[in-house]
């Protein structure tokens, strides 16, 4: 009987369980649907209201649009205010669109306060609201150009329009009413303008510029005209202007606007009145003064990745060749900028090709990504490196050494064509080739001299750093580089004259001291030789025996002896000493470029040589062996 009434008892309990977790569930279902049906009205009750507002303001613009008087600037600022409560960009842009015509045509108006849609920022009640509204419209104008395409008509009118409502609403230059009520309200309304671009800066105004300026030049023929380009340039600009040239505004500038691939050449082709803007301000000097902080410029590379730094230095060497006093004056800051970027650059080239490395026209394997959209515009870029080692940077540059004269009794012989009436005898020819007599040149082997930690050496060290890291890192166009550097006849003569004279005892112990010494110092001499064996090498090797043996182009044939002898040397305490290799195993470049040099052919006229060229060049041969 105790058993029966145990079992009854937790029968009871378990059936009084089941029915409250019953009523549980039954709540629960309640307050879902409940809830349910409170979003599903708001969901309709919010769509009821959006439809009811979207005629409204369509209702509004079909009878603006009609040709009736023009609407009050409050009347514009209340259905702005409607069409910004609900805006969706696929659904409203085209009422968008209207809203901005309408607001430029109200700014047009002739003579009517009431009418010019800026009068609201003069008033108490609406100023605030006022402004938020202007950041907002402008914001989505960003917004809208960053997606649109300038090769498309429809698109293009877009750019137009949205570019115009940029430039009108940070500039007060426009606004009429500043005429009408006085210049006493101006600065007032720059503030205005300037907390706008504040704004914009912060919600990604450069970059939606660098899209739109990326999608219309970054092509063989750029497809932005000349006002577009005009307009989205002065955009850029305004900000950095405004805030009197910031460290924080001329980084993102760098990064986003003068990274677009050769911007400088389109707007000297296009509009090369905004060149003349950046002249005014100074701005390749400020440019260099950020730059040449090493932790600035790696920080703009690492930004930048290696393909769009070298578009920033391609601008940026375009914009030097249009202001050499800026480079006379700026020169080392200059030259260390460029060499930051491309040892940027040249941690990233490849020599081989590998699943890690992409193909890069003129970096050749290169281990970052590659934006191939770069590709068309890749032509206009290698055009602007070669600024680099063009005639008037190279003058600028080296203009320490080729100022100098490389000291001679007398001037050297003229070339003279060779012909039955000037053709001189064999044995004067070979008298006036070999003789040491005055008119060789007194510099002819090391001398030393000149202090090394000296401001003169170390600009040119640095200065022959660059070029030499150009040719580790622009790969393909290599001979392009090598063929400028050689294209002045008295630069390579010059410079060997300046390393015979480094050290207390001349440049072979130097230099020899060098291999030994892993310092800076030794790095940057190191360099210097390295360029003067590559570009003399690739400048013998196109020269013909004339040029050679009888013109004595850039070198006399003893200096040609004497380089010789003091490479040989070098060369030898390399090998004695076993520094050809590094830890890899690959040779080192310093022993490729001297031995390049060592082993280079001499130089023939492609079998129209005469007898007497051919005893002036076995003779030649026997002198420098």
């Amino acid at each position: 009987m105790f058993t029966v009434s145990q079992t009854s008892r937790a029968w009871f309990i378990d059936r009084a369980r089941q029915a409250r977790e019953e009523r549980l569930v039954q709540k629960e279902r309640e307050r879902a649907a409940i809830g349910i049906q409170a979003h599903v009205r708001s969901f309709l009750c919010r769509s009821r209201l959006q439809r009811e507002i979207r005629r409204e303001i369509d209702e509004f613009f079909k009878v603006d649009g009609s040709g009736s008087s023009k609407r009050s600037a409050l009347c514009v600022f209340k259905i702005a205010r409607k069409l910004l409560f609900l805006f969706r960009i696929k659904e409203d842009n085209e009422r968008f669109e209207k809203l901005c015509c309408c607001i430029l045509s109200s700014m047009d108006a002739e003579n009517d306060p009431k009418v010019w849609y800026v009068s609201l920022a003069l008033s108490k009640d609406l100023t605030l609201l006022w402004i938020k509204q202007i950041k907002d419209i402008l914001r989505y104008c960003c917004e809208l150009l960053g997606q649109l395409k300038p090769e498309i008509l429809q698109d293009s009118k877009l750019i137009t329009l949205y570019l115009t409502m940029l430039v009108t609403f940070t500039d007060t230059s426009t606004w009429k009413i500043l005429r009408v009520k006085g210049e006493s309200l101006r600065p007032a309304m720059n503030h205005i303008c300037a907390n706008i671009m504040g704004h914009l800066n912060q919600h990604g105004f450069y970059s939606v510029l660098q899209i739109l300026l990326t999608r219309g030049l970054a092509r063989p023929r750029p497809c932005l005209s000349k006002g577009t380009l005009t307009a989205a340039f002065s955009l850029a600009l305004r900000p950095v202007i405004a805030a009197q040239f910031s460290d924080n505004l001329i980084r993102p500038f760098l990064i986003h606007i003068m990274s677009v691939p050769a911007l400088v050449t389109h707007l000297s082709t296009v509009t090369p009145e905004r060149l003349t803007v950046l002249e005014s301000h100074d701005m390749l000097r400020k440019f260099i003064t950020f730059l040449r902080d090493k932790d600035r410029c790696r920080d703009v590379c690492e930004s930048l990745e290696g393909c769009h730094t070298l578009c920033l230095m391609g601008n940026l060497l375009h914009l030097g060749s249009l202001s050499p006093r800026v480079l006379e004056e700026e020169t080392d800051g200059f030259v260390s900028l460029l060499t930051q970027m491309l040892c940027y650059c040249q941690k990233y080239v490849s020599q081989k090709k590998s699943n890690l490395t992409h193909w890069h026209p003129v970096l050749g394997w290169f281990s970052q990504s590659v934006d191939y959209g770069l590709n068309e515009s890749m032509p206009l870029i290698t055009k602007q490196l070669q600024f680099l080692w063009g005639v008037p940077l190279i003058r600028i540059f080296f203009n320490d050494i080729l100022s100098k004269k490389l000291l001679e009794s007398q001037e050297p012989a003229h070339a003279q064509p060779a012909s039955p009436q000037n053709v001189l005898p064999v044995k004067n020819l070979l008298k006036r080739a070999f003789q040491k007599s005055a008119s060789v040149r007194n510099i002819l082997k090391p001398v030393g001299g000149k202090c090394v930690d000296s401001v003169e050496v170390q600009k040119v060290c640095n200065i022959c750093v660059l070029y030499q890291t150009s040719l580790t890192t622009l790969t393909q166009i290599r001979l392009q580089i090598l063929t400028g550097l050689t294209y002045l006849d008295d630069l390579l003569p010059k410079l060997w004259a300046f390393i015979c004279e480094l050290g207390p005892h001349g440049g072979l112990k130097l230099f020899l001291e060098c291999l030994n010494n892993d310092t800076e110092e030794s790095k940057q001499l190191l360099a210097m030789l390295m360029l003067f064996c590559d570009c003399s090498r690739h400048l013998i090797t196109i020269l013909d025996d004339i040029e050679v043996y009888e013109e004595q182009i850039s070198f006399k044939l003893e200096e040609l002896v004497t380089i010789s002898s003091f490479l040989n040397s070098f060369m030898f305490k390399m090998i004695w000493d076993g520094i050809v290799e590094n830890a890899k195993g690959e040779t080192l470049e310093l022993f490729q470029s001297v031995h390049g040099w060592l082993m280079s052919p001499l130089p023939h006229s492609g079998g129209r040589e005469r007898p007497r060229q051919d005893k002036m060049k076995k003779q030649a041969l026997g002198k420098m062996e």
